[in-house]
């Protein structure tokens, strides 16, 4: 398992208010090898414990507060890109192995809205995928 993985899995958020978001499905599902950072979705007892075990920063640009755990691994309670529910993202979210994943349909929309040079890898990744048997 990727390192960040196994950081995230160590954090032992409560799985039914968080979900791994951004790039972080691709690679549970072995369809990446790296990414730069985890970005994960929280609610609730989720965004409490991450809280607790990182720095709480606002980032601007987005508008949006989030947690860093490390240097890697973010965890907010919004998503700045685009306009998601987050409860719906956690709700819905699928457990790949251990890890609370945003289904995929949710991480092309927002791969699409994005359309930056490693969304448009990563899109073209996903429907490389979907179409094999």
């Amino acid at each position: 398992m990727h390192p960040l993985l196994t950081r995230l899995v160590e954090l032992d958020l409560d799985p039914s208010s968080h979900a791994l978001f951004g790039s972080g499905p691709l690679l549970v599902r072995g369809w990446i090898d790296d990414v730069g950072d985890l970005d994960v979705i929280a609610r609730g007892k989720a965004w409490q414990q991450a809280m607790a075990a990182g720095r709480l920063e606002h980032v601007a640009d987005y508008g949006v507060d989030i947690v860093t755990i490390g240097e890697s691994i973010t965890v907010g309670t919004q998503w700045g890109i685009g306009d998601f529910s987050v409860d719906e993202l956690i709700d819905t979210a699928e457990t790949i192995g251990v890890i609370q994943c945003v289904r995929l349909e949710h991480v092309i929309a927002y791969k699409e809205i994005a359309r930056r040079p490693k969304d448009l890898e990563h899109l073209a990744v996903i429907a490389a995928n979907q179409s094999l048997p």
